[in-house]
């Protein structure tokens, strides 16, 4: 959750509660818990459309696979240097240098 501990939290809390001080401490926390119900509410409701959207296939998704937090780019660099060459997407005939030779002539004539 962000890297806040319980700790954290609760020293949060404390100086929230010290800066909004005894008397409007809380409509404070109606106002906060009204932001977190929102909040709540536009997540499930995001999750129903986009389920509803893709339909039976978003339970099959593999959410943990799409985890921004487990790219690794030192793991996507070493696999593509010790990757099989016959792994590798076909080169285009004309981008040796032949082709560009060939091309560089074209260009040279009228």
């Amino acid at each position: 959750m962000l890297g806040l501990t319980f700790d954290k939290i609760l020293i949060l809390g404390l100086i929230a509660a010290v800066i909004v001080g005894p008397r409007r401490l809380p409509a404070a926390a109606r106002w906060l818990g009204r932001l977190v119900r929102n909040l709540r509410t536009l997540a499930s409701d995001t999750t129903a459309r986009v389920r509803d959207e893709v339909g039976p296939e978003f339970d099959e998704i593999d959410w943990t696979r799409l985890d921004p937090r487990q790219y690794d780019p030192r793991r996507i660099i070493r696999d593509a240097l010790t990757a099989d060459i016959s792994e590798a997407p076909p080169r285009d005939r004309t981008s040796g240098e032949a082709g560009s030779a060939e091309r560089a002539k074209d260009v040279a004539e009228p």
